[in-house]
């Protein structure tokens, strides 16, 4: 460790102290870490960006209001705060792909047109409401695989690399997550077809 490092912790308290530089000084020292976290989820740097800013208003408004406990996991608290503001841009946002015009591809001639019924449509609507309802009865860790998976579109490696286990363990919670999906849609006689 360089001489002059001062810990996360006491930059917490110098900035508590009214030493505004302090936060500076710890926001710069997490910056790169956290926001190519959230790049890596989002894929997208204007989005990533935004959830960065929102992160460190958080991080700021607890410490500020004397809510933060330190317990020596100042990172870990705050990668935390991204991941889960960025699960929740993922649960509000519907995630279409765009395709931008060109000469050679013109998206409305090659789009397919298929007209559903407004019976159809509702009856979808409603299956993907029970899903994401019973996606809240799992544990933690099953539900956070399950979103960083099909809603962050991640590898189970990097889900791994994220949430600090196993590869196997990462495919070990996604099964378990299916399997209780499962058992959750049975015990609630959910039909999943349209």
């Amino acid at each position: 460790m360089k001489a002059n490092y001062v810990s996360d912790q006491d930059l917490i308290s110098r900035y508590h102290s009214g030493h505004e530089p302090s936060l500076e000084i710890l926001i710069r020292r997490h910056k790169s870490r956290v926001f190519t976290y959230v790049l890596m989820l989002v894929k997208d740097k204007d989005l990533a960006e935004d959830i960065f800013q929102d992160t460190f208003i958080k991080v700021i408004n607890t410490i500020r209001s004397g809510c933060y406990k330190e317990e020596g996991k100042f990172i870990q608290w705050v990668m935390r705060i991204a991941h889960n503001l960025t699960i929740d841009h993922f649960r509000k946002a519907k995630r279409l792909p765009t395709v931008p015009n060109s000469e050679k591809y013109d998206v409305l001639n090659n789009l397919k047109i298929t007209v559903e019924s407004v019976e159809e449509k509702l009856v979808l609507e409603q299956i993907y409401d029970d899903v994401k309802k019973l996606i809240d009865y799992l544990p933690d860790e099953q539900k956070e695989v399950l979103l960083m998976r099909h809603y962050g579109d991640l590898s189970f490696k990097e889900i791994a690399e994220q949430t600090n286990v196993s590869i196997n363990t990462a495919l070990g919670r996604m099964r378990y997550a299916l399997i209780n999906l499962r058992k959750l849609i049975k015990q609630k006689e959910i039909i999943l077809s349209a």
